[in-house]
Parts: C-alpha cells; sequence; structure tokens
C-alpha cells in the first residue's frame, strides 16, 4: 500500500494536473475558435469594464435576481465555493505540498479549522443533491454528467475527512482521498466543471453584451 501512496503522491499526480493544464487550454482555445466563428461579432463588443462590471456584480451574494430568486441555492453556492478554495488552497497538508511540489510556501488554516470547513462543503454537496432530487424546476434539467460532476466533487472531501478522523486505515483513505483529487482536477477541463474555467469569459460577454449593447445591467 506505501508503493501505492508514493505513486499517486508522485508521478500521478503530475499527470493529473499535465491533463488538466493541457485539457484547459485545448478547451479555452476550442471555445474561442467556436465562438469566433458562430458569433463573430461579439467579439466586437467585448468591453473590460462592462465584462469587470458583470463579474464584480455577480460575486455579490444576493445583488443579482438569480441570486435573490433562489436564497438556499445562493448561499449554499458561496459558502461551497469559499470552503472548496479555502480547504484545496490552505488546508495543512496541502499546504505542505505546495511547497514540497512547487517551492510556494504559504499560510495554513487551523487544523480544526480545516476539518470544519471540510465538513461543510460535504454538506453543501448534501444540498445540491437534495435540490436535484427533489425541486421539480432543478430535477427536470439535471442530467447524468451533473450528478458525475456532484460525486466527483464531494469524493475528496469525505475521505479527506475520513482519514483526518482515522476512520478505517488512515493510509488506504488517504491514498483514496489522493486519487479522487487527482481525478477531480485532471477531469475540470472535460466535464460540468469546466464552469471553472468558463464562468469568468461567459460574465465579461454577457456583461459586455448588456451593457455596451442593449445599455443595460445583466443583473
Amino acid at each position: 500500500m506505501t508503493d501505492i501512496y508514493t505513486f499517486v503522491t508522485g508521478p500521478l499526480a503530475w499527470v493529473a494536473f499535465g491533463i488538466f493544464i493541457i485539457g484547459s487550454v485545448y478547451r479555452l482555445v476550442s471555445m474561442y475558435a467556436l465562438a469566433k466563428a458562430k458569433d463573430g461579432s461579439s467579439l466586437a463588443y467585448m468591453s473590460w469594464f462592462y465584462g469587470l462590471r458583470s463579474i464584480l456584480a455577480w460575486m455579490v451574494p444576493f445583488k443579482s435576481k438569480g441570486w435573490q430568486s433562489d436564497p438556499l441555492a445562493t448561499v449554499t453556492t458561496f459558502v461551497f465555493h469559499i470552503a472548496f478554495l479555502l480547504v484545496a488552497v490552505f488546508l495543512n497538508a496541502h499546504v505542505v505540498l505546495w511547497d514540497t511540489a512547487f517551492g510556494i510556501s504559504i499560510p495554513s488554516l487551523p487544523t480544526y479549522l480545516g476539518d470544519i470547513i471540510s465538513i461543510l462543503a460535504i454538506v453543501c454537496c448534501a444540498i445540491f443533491a437534495y435540490r436535484r432530487l427533489t425541486l421539480p424546476h432543478v430535477k427536470g434539467i439535471t442530467r447524468n454528467q451533473d450528478w458525475f460532476a456532484l460525486i466527483l466533487v464531494v469524493l475528496p472531501f469525505i475521505t479527506g475527512v475520513l482519514a483526518y478522523h482515522q476512520v478505517g486505515s488512515v493510509l488506504v483513505m488517504t491514498t483514496l482521498h489522493v486519487i479522487f483529487a487527482e481525478l477531480l482536477i485532471a477531469l475540470i477541463p472535460f466535464t460540468r466543471l469546466s464552469h471553472a474555467l468558463f464562468i469568468l469569459f461567459t460574465r465579461a460577454y454577457m456583461g459586455s453584451e448588456f451593457g455596451g449593447v442593449r445599455h443595460a445591467n445583466d443583473w
């Protein structure tokens, strides 16, 4: 088992990051080429001002009509994404990896706080699942790829919490946690999670069109 752990935290990790980087570049270039081919004129009215205005507006909870219309989804979405970023970057064990792999030294969360935030992220995923199962307007547009993305995201959190609380073999749980995390990283460009790559461009596009062409807000 130790050999497997060494492999997944070594060569397999670099493979995952490599797939993520190459896949992200490919998806972004492909999406730009597609947008240029189908709606090339839209590029002419892309505006830094209106684009950034839209991005900043949608980063404020309950500012947009969309956020106001579904308070539970709004709170859950913001809490989950903040928790995800905090855990991914500042969790104690991850800070060690940043330093070891890339020579980047950053402060870390207190261990107990990282555990609480991880559990909070799992609760958020449970709420996402509840909405997809019970709310007709969400259930109706839920596809298999949405469930796959949700499972992909929650597994690293679950195995990480189990490893921290020493439920089962710590080595097995830690190895599974690393494998699921690497799977998540590698598949971001090719799944519903690719919104992480496109969201800024989508908002900039919408903001530019509404602000520069329709002379209206897009929130």
